[in-house]
């Protein structure tokens, strides 16, 4: 079986880089040459188009960095859909429950499966082959997937046959996820202000209750250093949030919690731009406070 793979951005390029090291038949495309030239010293195929992707691999999976990008990609003149060999298309982006839906259709439509395989982790866990991937749709491209997972998540789970519920289990996801990321620095922001050492706030919150993904290795690895370098850029948040308050009023849900999380971003977005990384919240924080978390390593 030949894999395609589009999209070799933050995510892509390392997932893509995991399946070429496992020996798997791959042929990729992107945009930029310069990401699809380190693909092609891993013995990579490269193409020029979606279509021409879809043209040579069974299966294409794409990982794009917005809407308007994901739906060329899947549904344009030049895309997948347009694709003569593919027998599927894998959407490992986040993009909404209806965005899914409308393209399942099509797909279908076209004689071509669909599967819904967002992915979590961020850049880190791309790099390391530990994402976790969330699947719905079509089971037969699920399992035909096995080794490609393999090769680039710790864990996939098949959440059902029903496109979309995979986007709603990733935006679930994420609204912990920032969540927690925006609680535990608001917290250690108080902390440091009051004269606590990071470190030692870190060592008690991660051997107590307070202890979530962020305190457990987000905060340690990419705030403490200074760098704020998780790798997650806030024009993606921002695009996650709003999708996460799309699928919250689509199924009438709370969103006191959620609500108030996107509008801190959306402060830190303004404040920090969104080509910058989403642990800058901090800076905002700080900026409200009077005192940032200092830089411990």
């Amino acid at each position: 079986m030949k894999i395609g793979y589009i999209g070799l951005g933050a995510m892509g390029r390392p997932m893509a880089v995991n399946i070429a090291s496992a020996g798997i038949d791959l042929v990729v495309a992107d945009t930029d040459p310069a990401r699809t030239a380190i693909l092609a010293q891993r013995g990579a195929e490269v193409a020029g188009s979606a279509k021409a992707v879809a043209d040579e691999a069974d299966i294409v999976l794409a990982c794009l960095p917005n809407l308007t990008a994901a739906d060329a990609v899947a549904l344009g003149a030049e895309g997948v859909i347009a694709g003569g060999r593919a027998k599927a298309f894998v959407n490992m982006g986040t993009t909404g429950s209806a965005f899914s839906r409308a393209v399942a259709e099509k797909m279908q439509a076209a004689g071509k499966a669909y599967l819904d395989a967002p992915i979590s982790g961020g850049p880190p866990g791309a790099e390391a082959g530990t994402l976790g991937i969330m699947c719905s749709g079509d089971r037969e491209t699920f399992d035909g997937l096995e080794a490609t997972f393999e090769a680039i998540a710790a864990k996939a789970v098949y959440l059902g046959d029903k496109p979309g519920h995979a986007q709603v289990m990733k935006l679930v996801n994420n609204i912990i996820f920032f969540g927690n990321l925006a609680v535990a620095l608001e917290a250690m922001t108080l902390g440091a202000k009051a004269g606590l050492d990071p470190e030692q706030m870190i060592e008690v919150i991660n051997a107590s209750s307070g202890k979530n993904s962020a305190t457990d290795w987000l905060i340690p690895d990419h705030v403490l250093n200074g760098a704020l370098d998780f790798g997650g850029a806030n024009y993606i948040i921002e695009k996650d949030l709003d999708l996460w308050r799309q699928e919250a009023e689509n199924f009438e849900t709370s969103m006191w919690l959620g609500m108030n999380i996107r509008t801190l971003y959306k402060q830190s977005f303004t404040e920090n731009g969104l080509e910058t990384d989403i642990t800058t919240l901090m800076k905002t924080l700080g900026k409200m406070a009077g005192q940032e978390i200092p830089k411990t390593r």
